[in-house]
């Protein structure tokens, strides 16, 4: 018998509404080992954390994976989102605490929360009890009576929060630990954010409360399969930002797993990505999602639930209810709109998914799919008594737009002969039909876009579409197309989701109102992140921590990012100057011309070209990797004694004046093998910050200062 190879496996599993899915890589080429998908097991005793359990099993099996292979194990998780949307919540119960005079009086409003609506139609909620105790009064005894009452009135976890506990967290500690005695769940408000705004730091707080019982229930389940499977790394699960905390985290903290569905994919993407300025589209059958990456870090917002503005990042995703599956609607005269109904509401299978002998006169029914809709969604009834349907998939495949290699390839004849009877009636050509049905997605899809590279400032010739998920073919193309933009569609698209899962690094992040910060108040909140993370999970050499300062509300935010003990190698080989040229001149674009290698160091090459009187620059590392892209950029290499002379100059020499403010560059700087972006303000900003990464560094290092000249 031969003897078996020691591996080291990295296992993540998706959740997603109808599957679940398991992908097993190798940790050093990052290679799919196997893959398992089970029926998400809502509906089971332990929940979803059975199918995760069940698919982590059958890979393993499947797969010949042994125990002791596994150097990482992570699932995405919909509990927490499910929890909100079926009510399946506890009741809370307040204790606010404040201090006398007329900060008291205010605080004592701010802390009574009202009921949390998460669904009005229906009337779920969050039950809410308060109770309210004076600073000075604040005893165990007192906190002990107060705990009692709520309680007796229905309360099932505690919340504590005091009027500026994140400057002083110990009186919430003691409220803590109180409840605890009693085996009360508990949440403390500092615990979630460090933020001020009590109200909304409270109901954030309550939010993360409701669901401790169910999520603690889940995490049990899961964390004791995993053990009793032999496996004796820490399982991790998926935030909603995008990166993963150990499990006993997320017993903590079981909100910042919310709205994690699109986070799994876009981190997966960004593995396979190599473009640092992008949209992503995860596109399922019923909806898409879609999202922004810049600079290589994925557009993350705060998270609204119910309703309801929170303190909890999460990916910043617009959501369409247009997709694979979308059905077509239609009035006499031309495509009226496309979804927000899918095929599988209507019971319907897609027309190019059948067999082109099958498809035999078509005749039009016109439907309403779910009780209340409008009755011009189109299906056609074969005369085999089949009812089927054509969808954006359908049109696509019609208009050849889907390579054989992609999930969403079907039979184009097929389609042809179902879209026909309609096109027939709307007096155009199947082909013409199949561009109206995309155009309505183009409207929605355009608008979306256009309105986050608003937000995030994304260039427009910089930018390209990244599809994911099954139904990513239907509707990239040809968005792509109308944008005149680049796009790509991962390997493994289908499975996107349970690769970023597999591959995700641990985040953590601290936020914290501080008005003109000192180089000291940025070291202690880097520290802060960088702990964080180390306790969610993160090999402390790993830590990396990006800081980001909003002048406008004097927010300083610290986003600290870490590989977990088993450090993984990078996914692609070394790649030489040529072939990181030609990756250069392929994400340029042929637009660009004189495309040449500016400057290079051991880790990075900078190549710049001339397009319109301007100067596009791209990073490239030695992985192959586009790391930064600047429609008009410049780089200049230097010692690191030398960067603060070289940067005042370029930030004079590169301003641009508007009528009513001035432009300045943001900076890029190449060190080692770290890209650090600095956005600021004030140059003075600029100098604090790149001090922190660079002040203790060897005075004769080369580095590169890389300038992305802004316009608007």
């Amino acid at each position: 018998m031969a003897e078996r190879i020691q591996r080291a496996v990295r296992m993540g599993i998706d959740v997603g509404g109808t599957y679940t899915k398991c992908v097993a890589m190798d940790n050093d080429t990052h290679e799919i080992i196997g893959k398992n998908e089970v029926k998400t097991t809502h509906d089971h005793k332990d929940g979803v954390a059975a199918g995760v359990v069940k698919s982590f099993q059958n890979c393993m099996s499947e797969n010949n994976i042994s125990p002791e292979d596994v150097v990482f194990v992570a699932h995405s998780t919909t509990q927490a989102t499910n929890a909100f949307i079926e009510g399946d919540v506890a009741s809370v119960g307040v204790v606010g605490v404040a201090g006398g005079g007329i900060e008291g009086f205010l605080a004592k409003r701010q802390l009574a929360l009202k009921d949390i609506i998460l669904d009005e139609k229906v009337g779920r909620m969050i039950k809410v009890y308060n109770s309210f105790v004076k600073k000075k009064m604040l005893t165990e005894e007192v906190i002990n009576k107060n705990i009692g009452e709520l309680l007796a009135e229905g309360a099932q976890v505690i919340v504590a929060s005091m009027a500026f506990g994140v400057d002083s967290m110990g009186e919430e500690q003691l409220i803590h630990d109180c409840a605890k005695k009693r085996g009360v769940p508990v949440t403390m408000a500092s615990d979630i954010t460090k933020l001020y705004g009590l109200t909304r730091r409270t109901r954030t707080a309550a939010i993360n409360a409701s669901i401790l019982p169910k999520m603690m229930a889940t995490a049990n389940a899961t964390e004791s399969s995993v053990k009793s499977a032999g496996v004796k790394v820490p399982l991790m699960i998926m935030r909603g930002d995008g990166g993963v905390m150990e499990i006993n985290e997320m017993r903590k903290r079981p909100i910042l797993t919310a709205l994690s569905g699109p986070a799994a994919s876009v981190m997966g993407s960004l593995m396979y990505l190599r473009a640092s300025n992008a949209i992503y589209f995860e596109v399922g059958g019923t909806t898409t999602n879609i999202g922004v990456i810049k600079n290589g870090r994925p557009g993350v917002d705060y998270a609204k639930i119910g309703g309801h503005d929170t303190y909890i990042n999460s990916l910043d995703v617009r959501i369409l209810g247009c997709a694979g599956g979308s059905m077509v609607r239609i009035n006499d005269k031309c495509v009226v709109d496309v979804g927000p109904r899918s095929a599988h509401i209507a019971g319907c299978e897609y027309a190019c998914f059948m067999p082109e002998d099958e498809i035999v006169n078509p005749q039009i029914e016109m439907v309403s799919p779910k009780p209340g809709d409008p009755g011009d969604y189109v299906t056609l009834r074969l005369e085999n008594g089949k009812k089927i349907c054509f969808t954006n998939t359908d049109a696509a495949n019609v208009l050849g737009l889907i390579d054989e290699k992609y999930f969403a390839h079907g039979n184009a004849a097929s389609a042809r002969k179902a879209m026909k009877p309609v096109a027939d009636k709307l007096g155009i050509t199947v082909e013409e039909l199949a561009t109206q049905i995309l155009d309505k997605d183009f409207e929605k899809v355009s608008a979306c876009i256009k309105a986050l590279a608003e937000k995030y400032k994304l260039d427009h010739d910089s930018m390209r579409l990244v599809g994911c998920g099954g139904g990513a073919a239907s509707l990239v193309p040809y968005c792509a197309g109308k944008l005149g933009l680049q796009y790509s569609i991962p390997e493994h698209a289908e499975v996107i989701s349970s690769i970023g899962v597999s591959l995700s690094m641990v985040r953590d992040v601290v936020e914290r109102v501080i008005p003109n910060p000192t180089q000291e108040d940025i070291k202690e909140l880097k520290k802060e992140a960088s702990d964080l993370a180390v306790s969610s999970g993160a090999s402390p050499d790993t830590v990396e921590v990006h800081i980001e300062i909003d002048n406008q509300t004097g927010k300083v935010t610290a986003i600290a990012t870490g590989s977990t003990e088993v450090k993984t190698t990078d996914l692609l080989k070394e790649c030489e100057e040529a072939e990181a040229c030609k990756l250069a001149e392929e994400d340029f674009g042929p637009k660009v011309t004189g495309i040449h290698l500016a400057e290079k160091t051991n880790k990075f090459y900078v190549y710049t070209g001339e397009k319109e009187g301007k100067n596009p620059l791209r990073i490239v590392d030695k992985k192959g990797f586009i790391k930064v892209q600047c429609s008009e950029g410049l780089v200049e290499k230097c010692k690191v004694k030398d960067y603060e002379e070289v940067v005042e100059q370029i930030w004079k020499e590169n301003a641009i004046f508007k009528t009513d403010t001035v432009l300045r560059p943001d900076f890029f700087v190449c060190i080692g093998p770290r890209v650090c972006d600095y956005s600021a303000v004030d140059l003075e900003q600029i100098m604090l910050l790149m001090n922190l990464d660079l002040g203790d560094r060897e005075p004769d290092e080369e580095i590169m200062i890389i300038a992305s000249i802004r316009e608007s």
